[in-house]
C-alpha cells in the first residue's frame, strides 16, 4: 500500500483534477490510498462561513453561495455523464450544512468551526471519486471520520491510536481508496479536525496503521526547499533529509511538512516523498532515516503574525522557576503556541502565535501578577545550518527585536 496526499492546489479546478489523473496513470494506482484536501482556497471560504454564522451576519448566504458556485463550476467543467448526479450530491452536502445551522445549540467557536469547515474535504473527495469512476478508474470513497478516532479537542484533536488502528485495519488495501484529510471524529461520532494543514498528518496516520510502503505528498513545488521562494530568492531543492532534520524544520515552522506528520512515519521507517505534481520526471525530496541533509545549505524558515511578549515580576524579583511555571500554565490554558523563549534575571521573553484568538484573554489573566510589554505582528525567522552570510541576509530584512543563537540555529524576531 502506498499513500498519496493531494493538497488544495492540486485540485483547485477541473484541469487540476485531470492532472491528478495524469499523476495516477504515471505512478500506478493499484494498492493506493489517496488523501485529498479541500479544493483551492475553500478552507478559507468555509472559515468565512463560520465567522458569518457566529456573528449572525447577512454575509452567511453570500458566503455559502460562493462555495456552491465554486464547486458547481468545477463539476460543470469536469463531468460529461455524471454531472447531474454530482450536482445533486453537492446540494445534499450543503443541505447537511444548512441542517447544522438550524439544529446547533452549541456556542463554542472551536466546535462550530469543526462542524462547518470539514465540508470542504467531503465535497472535494466526492467530486474526485465520482470523476475517477466516470473515466474508468474504479475506486472506493470512504468517510475518514469512521476511521480516524480522536478526543474532543476541537480544531486540534488528538488521535486515539489504538481505536484508529483497529478501524483502519478493516480497510481493503487491494483497491484504490479515496478519503479526506484533516478530519476525524470523537467517540460520539462528532466531527473533529487535526489542526490547520492537517491533511499531511492524515496521510501519516493511514500509512502508520496500514504499514504502508511509502507516503507521497504531491505539491506545486519540486520538493522541500531550503526557503520559501515567496520570501527568499534562489531557493534550493533539498534532495534528502533525515527524519530528525525534517522534524526540527517542522518544529520551527517549515510549512511544507505538517509537524505531526513525521513521527508516525519515523516509528515505522516509512519513507516520505515530497514531489511536484507538474513535473513527474523529478524525484523531489525524500525524508528517510539515516540520511544527512543534502545539499547541506542554510535553511530559512519564516513565521509571520507572531507576538513578542516581555514579562517581568511586578515587584522586580527574579524570574525563576515558580514564575516560569505559572506563565507556561497560563500560556497552555489559552492555547498560545510558543515558538521562542529567552530568559534573563528580571525578564522572560516569549514569541507566540495566537491561532485561537485568545491573546487578549491571556493578557488580562497574565497582567494580574506580571508586568507585560508586547509587540504584535512581528516575524520570526529561523536559520538552520546558519552561516555568517545567511544570518546577514535575514538581519537585512528589518529591525531586530530579539536574537537567539544556539548550535547551528539562529532565531531572530523582526519588525
Amino acid at each position: 500500500m502506498r499513500v498519496f496526499k493531494f493538497g488544495g492546489a492540486s485540485v483547485k479546478d477541473a484541469n487540476s483534477i485531470k492532472n491528478v489523473v495524469r499523476v495516477l496513470k504515471h505512478e500506478g494506482f493499484s494498492d493506493v490510498l489517496i488523501i485529498i484536501s479541500a479544493m483551492g482556497k475553500m478552507t478559507n471560504a468555509f472559515e468565512n462561513i463560520v465567522d458569518s454564522y457566529i456573528k449572525e451576519s447577512d454575509d452567511l448566504t453570500v458566503n455559502i453561495e460562493y462555495v456552491r458556485e465554486f464547486h458547481r463550476t468545477i463539476i460543470v467543467d469536469l463531468f460529461k455523464n455524471n454531472k447531474e448526479n454530482m450536482l445533486f450530491d453537492l446540494e445534499k452536502l450543503l443541505g447537511q450544512l444548512s441542517g447544522f445551522f438550524i439544529s446547533n445549540k452549541n456556542n463554542d467557536y472551536n466546535f462550530i468551526y469543526d462542524q462547518i469547515v470539514g465540508y470542504g474535504e467531503l465535497i472535494s473527495t466526492a467530486i474526485v471519486s465520482c470523476y475517477l469512476n466516470e473515466i474508468g478508474i474504479s475506486n472506493k470513497w470512504i468517510d475518514v471520520r469512521e476511521f480516524v478516532k480522536t478526543d474532543s479537542n476541537y480544531r486540534d484533536a488528538h488521535v486515539n491510536w489504538e481505536e484508529t488502528a483497529l478501524k483502519i485495519s478493516e480497510i481493503n488495501a487491494s483497491e484504490l481508496i479515496i478519503t479526506q484529510g484533516f478530519l476525524g471524529a470523537n467517540s460520539n461520532g462528532i466531527t473533529t479536525t487535526l489542526g490547520r494543514e492537517g491533511s499531511d498528518y492524515s496521510a501519516a496516520i493511514f500509512a502508520y496503521c496500514l504499514d504502508a510502503e511509502s507516503v507521497t505528498i504531491w505539491k506545486d513545488v519540486e520538493g522541500v526547499l531550503n526557503s520559501d521562494p515567496r520570501s527568499f530568492e534562489n531557493s534550493i531543492l533539498l534532495e534528502q533529509i533525515s527524519y530528525n532534520e525534517a522534524i526540527e524544520m517542522a518544529f520551527y515552522g517549515a510549512s511544507v511538512i505538517h509537524p505531526k506528520t513525521l513521527k508516525p512515519l519515523e516509528n515505522k521507517k516509512i519513507p516520505l516523498f515530497v514531489r511536484s505534481f507538474y513535473n513527474l520526471s523529478k524525484k523531489g525530496t525524500i525524508v528517510k532515516s539515516g540520511l544527512n541533509l543534502f545539499p547541506e545549505v542554510p535553511c530559512f524558515i519564516l513565521k509571520k503574525q507572531q507576538i513578542l511578549i516581555a514579562i517581568s515580576a511586578q515587584d522586580f524579583s527574579f524570574m525563576v522557576e515558580h514564575n516560569l511555571s505559572d506563565i507556561f500554565k497560563i500560556l497552555h490554558n489559552y492555547k498560545l503556541k510558543v515558538n521562542l523563549i529567552q530568559n534573563s534575571a528580571l525578564s522572560f521573553s516569549v514569541c507566540v502565535e495566537d491561532k485561537f484568538n485568545n491573546f487578549k484573554l491571556f493578557l488580562n489573566d497574565l497582567t494580574v501578577n506580571y508586568s507585560v510589554n508586547y509587540v504584535e505582528n512581528v516575524s520570526l525567522y529561523t536559520v538552520r545550518h546558519a552561516t555568517e552570510n545567511a544570518i546577514k541576509l535575514v538581519e537585512g530584512k528589518g529591525k531586530i527585536l530579539l536574537k537567539q543563537v544556539s548550535k547551528g540555529t539562529v532565531q531572530l524576531v523582526m519588525q
